[in-house]
């Protein structure tokens, strides 16, 4: 019998351990999407309504059954995609050319490779946070005329304790987490009653741990990343986050797919993982291989909210 890839595959455990535990500064999907192993390659999405946060009333009485809980459904189809790069180290960059890289020049390949692959994670990741059509209707909110929060009159504290009110009619648990695209948080930073708020408190620039303080949120992020849309030489950039504020419910500490989430990126347990370097002697170079075998999905949908045309 043929040994299968993951038996002939020679992984890099120092690379390895490094890619594992890479988090590009700018790429804030991870704060909706936590990374979460899994053990295959496809499956059903585990994904959560109400059930989640019912109180069964386990109380037993001597002699009773026991009742059972089950938390989450099976749901939509899902398929793990794996993505690929190699990343070259010429020899012309090494100080002894007859040797391997060190752990430096791998280093450096290695985070070249996974800064485009935390790119396109973090695109499909903001695509599904940022996609209406994925939300009911009492859970996302169009922001029209003057309740624009670029707008003086707007306010964005009473919008964003209405959205947690409605995912908390929606599923029973407040969303704890938000993520904001680059335009929000400068007109959040810009308007007059946030400033108005923080003027005895505080007289630093307003930030966006004091702006999660204000929404009594645990985490608030901007998505700052930026993206080519198009193979065009001339293709324009395309922010990956938008015009858009997404609140969701995500918790605190991950135990598993078992626990009610806005969403998770199911991740092929050991991955990314980086493979031994090999030697390209037609281009003189020592090539470093990535994989990364992962998929977001949306889990637990009614625990988040969604504005848009938030400031435009």
């Amino acid at each position: 019998m043929a040994p299968n890839l993951s038996q002939v595959r020679v992984i890099d455990p120092i690379l390895t351990g490094i890619a594992q535990g890479y988090v590009h500064t700018n790429h804030v999907g991870r704060i909706l999407f936590p990374a979460i192993p899994v053990l295959v390659h496809g499956g059903k999405v585990i994904e959560f309504g109400r059930e989640g946060f019912r109180d069964y009333q386990a109380r037993r009485a001597p002699g009773a059954d026991t009742k059972e809980i089950q938390f989450g459904y099976e749901g939509k189809d899902f398929v793990l995609e794996q993505f690929a790069l190699n990343a070259r180290v010429p020899r012309e960059h090494m100080q002894d050319a007859d040797q391997v890289p060190g752990i430096d020049l791998g280093k450096r390949a290695t985070n070249t490779v996974l800064q485009s692959l935390s790119l396109s994670t973090e695109i499909q990741q903001a695509k599904l946070a940022t996609d209406p059509a994925s939300y009911a209707d009492d859970n996302k909110l169009a922001l029209l005329g003057s309740a624009k929060w670029s707008d003086p009159d707007s306010d964005p504290v009473g919008d964003v304790e209405y959205a947690k009110d409605q995912v908390a009619t929606s599923c029973g648990v407040e969303p704890n987490r938000m993520v904001m695209g680059r335009p929000v948080i400068k007109a959040l930073k810009q308007h007059p009653k946030i400033i108005e708020r923080f003027k005895y408190t505080s007289s630093e620039s307003i930030t966006t741990d004091m702006l999660a303080g204000l929404f009594d949120l645990e985490q608030l992020a901007v998505g700052k990343a930026n993206y080519v849309d198009g193979a065009a030489d001339d293709a324009p950039f395309k922010r990956a986050w938008g015009d858009v504020a997404c609140l969701g419910y995500v918790p605190s500490e991950l135990g598993g797919i078992e626990q009610p989430s806005f969403g998770y990126t199911y991740v092929m347990t050991g991955h990314p993982f980086v493979e031994k370097p090999h030697w390209d002697n037609s281009k003189k170079s020592w090539v470093y291989g990535v994989t990364y075998e992962r998929k977001p999905v949306l889990t637990g949908i009614a625990s988040g909210f969604l504005f848009t045309a938030v400031t435009e």
